[in-house]
């Protein structure tokens, strides 16, 4: 298996590097890995965080009509394409 070596995290990365390590009992190189691999998609993710699921059933049709109309003016921007970026 190839070797590399990585330099240069700050005091973050190194703090969740020894925090993985620590929880999961395991070295710091095999969490650096867990990490990496993690974050490069390589592993089918446990939980799927980016899912909504039914977290937010209790909202669904609990707008009210001038709750949908503040909401649509205010994002009406986002809506209007600008001709000059598209050139």
């Amino acid at each position: 298996m190839a070797q590399l070596t990585l330099r240069g995290f700050d005091k973050e990365m190194e703090r969740r590097l020894r925090e993985v390590a620590r929880r999961e009992g395991i070295s710091l190189n095999r969490a650096a890995l867990r990490l990496l691999r993690k974050g490069a998609g390589l592993d089918a993710p446990r939980e799927r965080t980016e899912v909504v699921g039914s977290a937010l059933d209790h909202l669904v049709g609990s707008w009210s009509e001038s709750d949908e109309r503040e909401l649509q003016a205010a994002v009406a921007a986002f809506e209007e394409v600008d001709e000059e970026l598209w050139r």
